[in-house]
């Protein structure tokens, strides 16, 4: 199965998120999945790329030519899709996956997902969608979707 993930090109100040980073990419490997995430060498993407690859899976990186340009991509990646746009970034990532994990994270993560709930919800897309509620993280937005009737 290709199991996209959204997740931070930072590390951040939680290192519950590297341990979850690291579990989930071995999670991934193990069970003989294939990551379809961002490209970047950087943060925890970099992390998720390293475990998938060390514990001997694939890792497929989708990214902008932008962002390529500023040298964060991971050269060392099964694959690599160079896009010209972040909503071409975002289509790509869900037209490869089969299954959509959010780890907590930012604003770009939050829309990725939502994107991808989106979809689902008006029928363009019959995949499971995941928040990675590590510590409660997701919780308000648990809220949020049970009030809008998305759950």
């Amino acid at each position: 199965m290709k199991v996209t993930v959204y997740l931070g090109a930072n590390m951040g100040d939680n290192y519950s998120f590297k341990e979850a980073t690291i579990a989930l990419g071995r999670w991934i490997a193990k069970n003989g999945h294939i990551l379809v995430y961002g490209g970047s060498k950087m943060g925890l993407m970099g992390v998720l790329g390293d475990t998938v690859l060390e514990y001997g899976s694939q890792a497929h990186g989708i990214m902008p030519q932008f962002l390529k340009d500023r040298e964060i991509a991971y050269e060392g990646l099964t694959s690599m899709t160079i896009v010209e746009t972040m909503a071409e970034r975002k289509t790509a990532m869900l037209e490869q996956g089969e299954l959509f994990i959010a780890l907590p994270g930012s604003l770009g993560i939050l829309e990725e997902i939502s994107e991808a709930i989106a979809a689902a919800r008006v029928g363009k897309l019959d995949k499971p969608c995941v928040f990675f509620n590590l510590n409660g993280y997701y919780d308000a937005m648990k809220a949020m979707l049970d009030t809008i009737g998305c759950s």
